[in-house]
């Protein structure tokens, strides 16, 4: 199947995470490509559909949140696999508090599954403003992805996809 990988990322954590499950599903045998939002121009000749996108103030990215606009028709109209990325609710051992919290973009798509992964926070990639906020926010620091979750999450949409190309077939 050809599975079309797009995520909405600001400072690369979930490109990276998109870039380990297109590596899974190629792995399993499927054609799979990541992209930006603004690259995707129709669905045409896509199988399947894994969006994610970093998620700030409990919103998915701009740039997300307008392919599903102008696409929403094309994606309910195929498997969709949805993940936000963010550190929202991460404490300071590293632990996600809230991992259900989805944008209401998740729930215009309908996706056959849902995640939210933890982010990574690597002050050094910021701008000034952008320090000075999670500076007051309290937010720590260090990457909180867990690359095993990630990896089996890929695995099993390469998993589900198999069973529905042997349904169709």
């Amino acid at each position: 199947m050809r599975i079309l990988v797009v995520t909405a990322s600001k400072h690369h954590a979930t490109d990276e995470i998109g870039d380990a499950i297109v590596t899974e599903l190629r792995a399993s045998g499927h054609e799979a490509r990541r992209v930006a939002p603004a690259d995707v121009r129709d669905l045409d000749g896509i199988d399947a559909v894994v969006l994610g996108s970093a998620v700030y103030m409990t919103q998915w990215m701009e740039s997300m949140r307008g392919l599903v606009a102008r696409l929403g028709g094309e994606l309910r109209a195929k498997p969709v696999w949805a993940f936000s990325c963010g550190l929202a609710g991460v404490t300071a051992t590293g632990t996600v508090q809230d991992p259900a919290r989805a944008s209401a973009v998740v729930r215009q798509i309908d996706p056959i599954d849902y995640r939210t992964f933890a982010g990574r926070l690597d002050p050094t990639v910021l701008a000034l403003r952008e320090r000075s906020v999670i500076r007051l926010s309290g937010a720590p620091e260090g990457d909180y992805r867990d690359w095993d979750e990630i990896r089996s999450w890929a695995r099993g949409i390469a998993s589900e996809l198999r069973t529905h190309l042997a349904e169709a077939g």
